[in-house]
């Protein structure tokens, strides 16, 4: 996958997104640095307990859980057409 900043808009709960994502690599694995309306960067990696792409690090209790689920959709579906 190329490292180049995806956008793309969501509508989640009625409310609407605009989400940038970079992916890079670390140890073997894709991330992906992510925004969403202007806020602080969040990095979301594979969760195999969850078995899809999850948010880690300080803050990440701020995301509302179905706008990471739907983040980690959308994020799965880049990586597939790369």
């Amino acid at each position: 996958m190329k490292a180049q900043t995806q956008t793309f808009e969501l509508l989640v709960d009625g409310t609407p997104y605009e989400v940038k994502a970079t992916p890079y690599e670390y140890n073997a694995e894709t991330r992906f640095r992510v925004t969403f309306n202007g806020s602080p960067i969040y990095i979301f990696v594979w969760d195999s307990e969850m078995k899809r792409l999850s948010a880690i690090g300080e803050g990440t209790d701020t995301i509302p859980d179905n706008l990471e689920e739907a983040i980690s959709n959308q994020l799965e579906r880049l990586m597939q057409n790369a």
